[in-house]
């Protein structure tokens, strides 16, 4: 394919970009104190590296009220020095680089700024923290655009080609902007006109202060996504304005981060909020950047070759792979390692107070200790088992230049990741073994498919190192009837091996079970394509076809031991989950324990009492358990042997593939 709108300049402002490609703000953990590391500068640069055109980074909070600590320090001058060494590090090798100015108003944390109440248009309740900010007085709000202004200036001074006003996802100008934030009765607030001062004043004030050739960028949200808020039309009005009050680039999100419309996990389908920036771009005459679920080149080249924006952010997909820019331009997008929005390593991670890390690239973060480098002595290596851990030892030890074999007892590689393909929402998961898969051919690694690693051939190859990657197997617990013909795992279920009645009972409410769950109660809905043609030709009502979404054909229970269900599912993914799960219709039962199980269904022990559920098909999601019984018959038949992912010990696949990544660096 090729990439000609993506690898063409553009000017913004004074700026010149060499490509399309944004890598937007986003938190990352890397700046524990709020001064720029060394860990900080390595990620940076390396995506400088790859090719990216511009890089935003931040939240960079302009005063100590509305951010955290860990944020990137842009509020005070002691801070310029660090800075000065990021933005010199980034520029020298070939990007552009912005800071995102940040104040996050009612979204702050009081414990992240030694107690004191955050501040906001009005006294509303945030959602997200649970805490009622105090209004700002009219005579303090020139004191926090003074804020921006000086913010803005230090960036200047450090080197930045350009700033980014946030606001955007429910920060402190979307609570001016918003009529569900913004309560007040002076100038700031009531009509769109007024609410709209307080921003508009920051870039105008902005643009005052750092003259007329400086890059502004102004990120909005294309529609909040907010029972009452601000639709793509308020967004449009409001980006108008920007424009005439100093903006030079549009960067459109979308909605707040107390919406309950999915932004960035992996059911979200990729370009869906495209619409959003083609709304404003109608609205100005400067640029537009496209942003949410971009991520592949291919996708980006469209957008721009459609005209639906002038620029795309592939932030996640940086994180991912920093090469995405220059294996694209090179012609080996093939070799790109894409981002699947699982939001295990970077969301989860950072809600979690760990620093941001990546399910497909185990290296991001860490980049300046643990970049893989050539083997001083080529050995050769056998990796046994093509899941996601085998996968990641065999791509690494290649890449080092061992001479590695793969086996695998299946007709496919992929292992666990497979089990993705038939769960709505999930089966982006595939690609991250498709990407690995690609990347083994293109180092011509010899794969061995519906093969086992059996002694007599471990001891013909004679490999230097062994790696077992065989991954793990569902637990069969020890309750009555479990052998019976209506019980069926939900790893056959998933790979087809398996199928079930209309009444189900899942037992086991872990991640495995509830996205079971998903896929069977998502039989006999409509299909993304049926509904397009059903609606478009008027065949149905909306009511009907609303209803034919929520339901499907199978009536389903999860019955879980503990108090929660999804306890292994990430927080960015869960409420998502179960959100579906409830509009499907899943009924869900906790602190509720398998006792027997029968041609009737499955009794179970609730409060004391025991109850049956009756069910035409029982699926089995108890849990797996490690197989790696060829650990103990390599030993004496090699001289290393290495243990992997859930082979080792049964975990997710982020896991799995730092592991094998790992692994592969220590052969």
């Amino acid at each position: 394919m090729e990439f000609s709108h993506l690898f063409s300049p553009i000017r913004i402002n004074s700026m010149n970009l060499k490509n399309r490609i944004v890598m937007t703000a986003m938190h990352l953990g890397y700046t524990p104190e709020g001064e720029v590391t060394d860990r900080l500068i390595d990620f940076y640069t390396a995506r400088a590296e790859g090719g990216v055109g511009l890089i935003v980074v931040g939240g960079c909070p302009v005063d100590e009220y509305g951010g955290m600590p860990s944020m990137i320090g842009i509020y005070h001058d002691r801070f310029i020095p660090g800075l000065e060494r990021l933005t010199k590090a980034v520029k020298e090798r070939g990007a552009a680089i912005g800071a995102q100015l940040y104040q996050a108003g009612r979204y702050t944390h009081s414990s992240m700024i030694g107690g004191r109440k955050p501040f906001s248009s009005s006294a509303v309740r945030s959602k997200l923290t649970g805490e009622t900010p105090r209004a700002l007085e009219l005579d303090e709000i020139p004191q926090v655009q003074e804020s921006f202004i000086e913010a803005a200036l230090r960036a200047k001074r450090a080197g930045f080609d350009a700033v980014e006003i946030l606001g955007s996802a429910g920060y402190l100008i979307s609570q001016f902007l918003s009529p569900i934030t913004n309560r007040r009765e002076d100038r700031y607030g009531g009509s769109l006109e007024n609410r709209m001062r307080f921003g508009l004043e920051v870039i105008q004030k902005v643009r005052e202060a750092v003259g007329p050739e400086y890059p502004i960028i102004v990120r909005v949200a294309g529609n909040d996504f907010m029972q009452g808020g601000n639709t793509n039309r308020e967004a449009g009005l409001f980006a108008s304005q920007a424009e005439k009050a100093g903006a030079d680039l549009i960067n459109v999100t979308g909605g707040w981060h107390e919406t309950r419309v999915p932004q960035l996990t992996m059911g979200v389908p990729r370009k869906a909020y495209v619409y959003l920036a083609q709304g404003i771009k109608s609205a100005v005459s400067v640029p537009v950047l496209a942003s949410n679920r971009i991520n592949d080149p291919g996708a980006a080249e469209e957008i721009l070759r459609d005209g639906s924006a002038d620029m795309v952010t592939m932030a996640r997909g940086l994180i991912a792979d920093p090469d995405l820019p220059r294996k694209a331009r090179d012609g080996k997008q093939d070799l790109i390692y894409r981002c699947v929005a699982c939001n295990q390593g970077c969301f989860d991670s950072i809600f979690q107070g760990r620093p941001a890390a990546c399910l497909v690239n185990p290296v991001a973060g860490r980049e300046g200790e643990v970049e893989p480098e050539q083997a001083v002595r080529p050995r050769k290596i056998l990796v046994i088992g093509g899941g996601p851990a085998g996968l990641k030892a065999a791509c690494t030890a290649s890449e080092r230049g061992h001479r590695v074999t793969l086996m695998e007892r299946e007709g496919r590689l992929g292992g666990q990741l497979l089990l993705n393909r038939l769960i709505p929402g999930r089966g982006e998961m595939e690609t991250v073994a498709l990407d690995l898969i690609s990347n083994l051919e293109e180092m011509g690694v010899e794969i061995f498919l519906k093969k086992e690693a059996d002694e007599p051939f471990v001891r013909e190859m004679n490999p230097d190192a062994v790696v077992v990657a065989t991954g793990a197997g569902p637990i069969v617990p020890d309750i009555p009837g479990i052998r019976g013909p209506n019980v069926v795992q939900a790893w056959d279920l998933l790979t087809g091996r398996a199928s079930t009645g209309k009444r189900v009972v899942i037992v086991g409410g872990n991640a495995v079970g509830l996205e079971t769950a998903l896929y069977l109660a998502h039989i006999g809905t409509l299909s993304p394509e049926v509904l397009h043609f059903l609606m478009i030709s008027g065949a149905e009502s909306v009511e009907t076809l609303r209803a034919l979404l929520n339901r499907g054909i199978k009536e389903v229970t999860v019955v879980e031991m503990t108090k929660k269900a999804g306890n292994d599912i990430g927080l960015t993914t869960r409420w998502t989950v179960m959100g579906e799960l409830k509009r499907l219709g899943v009924r869900i039962m906790t602190e509720t324990r398998a006792v027997g199980m029968g041609e009737d269904g499955l009794q179970v022990e609730r409060n004391g009492q025991v109850e049956l559920l009756t069910a035409d098909t029982i699926v089995m999601a108890a849990g797996s358990r490690p197989e790696n019984a060829l650990v103990e018959k390599l030993k004496g038949l090699v001289p290393e042997v290495v243990v992997v992912g859930d082979a080792k010990t049964p975990r997710n696949a982020l896991a799995a593939i730092r592991e094998g990544f790992e692994a592969g660096l220590g052969l």
